[in-house]
């Protein structure tokens, strides 16, 4: 196990995209510093970049450099600290220096602090959080299974961490942290 964090590191190091399992599918992952790692994770999912994308991390100390929470009350980060580590996706106000690629056309950006044991040993090996959306191309469901993974995604992505998902059965919720207003179910 060591061995294939250590290698899904050196891929994130070098602007690759790697898939990985968390707590329902498993996601697609690159550095969220590197813009065309980034640009080659939105092209493999044809997803239109001004969408913006989540960041998953295994601390709030990874996150909290692309966020702004001046302007927030100890009732909204309670909010998402409360969900954490855990499923809960919490859309949060961004920081000017956040890039684009990130955040899309929104001036916020969605992080989720993994409950996901493997997802918590990647980004503590990694020091920093990963981008972090469903592995699927966007026809398709996303996929459960590492075989899933390679059947869909092997041309593609230059790494596959092997693993296994954990017990929930939908993709993770996602909540505006000032509102508290549903953005997807959970």
């Amino acid at each position: 196990m060591t061995d294939d964090l250590h290698k899904a590191c050196e891929v994130l190091r070098s602007g690759g995209v790697i898939a990985y399992a968390t707590e329902a599918v498993f996601g697609l992952g690159c550095d969220p510093d590197n813009e065309a790692a980034v640009q080659k994770l939105l092209e493999i999912k044809q997803r239109p970049i001004e969408k913006g994308l989540i960041l998953i991390a295994a601390s709030w100390e990874q996150v909290l450099p692309y966020l702004d929470v001046s302007n927030l009350s100890n009732e909204q980060l309670h909010r998402a600290f409360i969900s954490w580590p855990g499923p809960y996706t919490w859309v949060f106000p961004a920081k000017r220096s956040t890039p684009k690629w990130l955040t899309g056309q929104f001036d916020s950006l969605a992080v989720r602090i993994s409950a996901h044991p493997q997802v918590q040993a990647l980004c503590r090996l990694y020091g920093k959080p990963m981008v972090s959306t469903s592995a699927n191309l966007t026809s398709l469901l996303p996929c459960r299974t590492t075989e899933e993974v390679r059947l869909q995604l092997a041309s593609r992505i230059d790494y596959i961490l092997p693993g296994i998902v954990g017990t929930q059965t939908n993709p993770s919720e996602i909540r505006d942290v000032i509102t508290n207003q549903l953005f997807r179910a959970g």
